[in-house]
């Protein structure tokens, strides 16, 4: 009865969500083994670190492992990113580590590095270079690996959070489904932004005609919920600096909803902002652009900060990033730009 299931992965969240009615007949059962028996591929050991984390509620109360379920229960149970079947190598990449404990590790990931194995990158990945990192730190710990609970775009820098247990990564998939992550992003996006904040709240879905990109849908079964905050930190004339706060965390959310409200973001090519959207047709401004286009060969989106409730310590713990040297210089150029154009009038 009722049966749902959810899995975030493509939102750039990595768990899975369900939902279970159990039925009239059902005899008691510790919830651990009906779980195992409903979940397909679903580990003992995931669902009880699920059930440890908190993430396992019978009638919207938490409850342990050795619960013994009834007719008409009503289960929801949050789990952990599930192993992909692609097998990962490590590899010795060089990455930068913000922070590091038992539990986490920070990482401010450069610009080009793909988050996981999969679609053609095979190796050269993040997860290659932070398992290199853990066996080499722990070697004679034969489990010891990365656990992801979310990621960002190839083409994205910025701050990322990785769970080095699985008792971890449970309890931070739970803050993810939940909202409680603070994340915020800087953005620079064509145009000048009427207002100094907002919030875009429109539904995000695979594009029919391109299942490359995300598109807008005003129906909710065809894009699910997504809203974005913003407020300006600077203005530029013909572009304008963002700093986004992400209330939801669907795939390429913050790029798809500026392209919405006709502020796509500065060369990213997959939604129309790598061509001059705003400003002049006198040939030194083009050229200017153009210069910029080479200082940031992507899309202008770095992941600025990321707090969350510690999943050893319990305390809030919030991480920071500097801005990553291309985004730093186009924004810098942008700058000067605006401030010439000042003098000139």
């Amino acid at each position: 009865m009722d049966n749902i299931s959810e899995i975030a992965e493509e939102s750039g969240e990595l768990f899975e969500h369900f939902r279970f009615v159990v039925d009239r007949r059902q005899s008691p059962l510790r919830i651990d083994k009906y779980l195992m028996a409903k979940i397909e591929n679903a580990s003992r050991n995931r669902i009880q670190n699920s059930a440890h984390a908190g993430n396992i509620l019978v009638n919207n109360v938490v409850v342990k492992p050795n619960y013994k379920v009834k007719p008409l229960d009503v289960i929801t149970i949050v789990l952990a990113y599930p192993p992909r079947d692609t097998e990962v190598y490590p590899e010795n990449i060089p990455f930068t580590i913000v922070y590091e404990d038992n539990d986490i590790l920070i990482v401010n990931k450069d610009p080009g590095m793909v988050v996981h194995p999969g679609h053609g990158n095979f190796t050269g990945t993040l997860q290659n270079a932070l398992l290199y990192h853990m066996q080499q730190n722990d070697p004679d710990n034969p489990e010891a690996k990365p656990y992801l609970v979310h990621r960002i775009d190839k083409d994205t820098s910025g701050i990322m959070l990785i769970a080095k247990n699985e008792l971890a990564q449970a309890k931070i998939a739970k803050q993810f489904f939940d909202h409680t992550i603070d994340r915020t992003y800087l953005a620079l996006v064509w145009g000048n932004i009427d207002h100094d904040e907002g919030t875009i709240d429109a539904n995000i879905g695979r594009d029919f005609r391109n299942r490359l990109v995300q598109a807008v849908y005003d129906d909710p079964e065809k894009g699910r919920h997504a809203v974005t905050h913003y407020h300006v930190i600077e203005r530029f004339g013909y572009v304008t600096l963002v700093e986004c706060r992400l209330e939801t965390g669907r795939t390429h959310q913050i790029r798809v909803h500026f392209k919405h409200i006709g502020h796509p973001l500065f060369n990213d090519a997959a939604y129309g902002g790598a061509e001059i959207l705003k400003g002049t047709t006198f040939t030194k401004y083009k050229q200017f652009v153009n210069n910029c286009f080479v200082l940031l060969p992507r899309q202008a989106l770095h992941a600025k900060s990321l707090g969350f409730i510690h999943p050893g310590t319990k305390e809030f713990v919030h991480f920071d990033s500097e801005y990553p040297p291309d985004l730093a210089a186009a924004i810098e150029k942008w700058r000067q730009y605006g401030s010439w154009v000042s003098l000139e009038q």
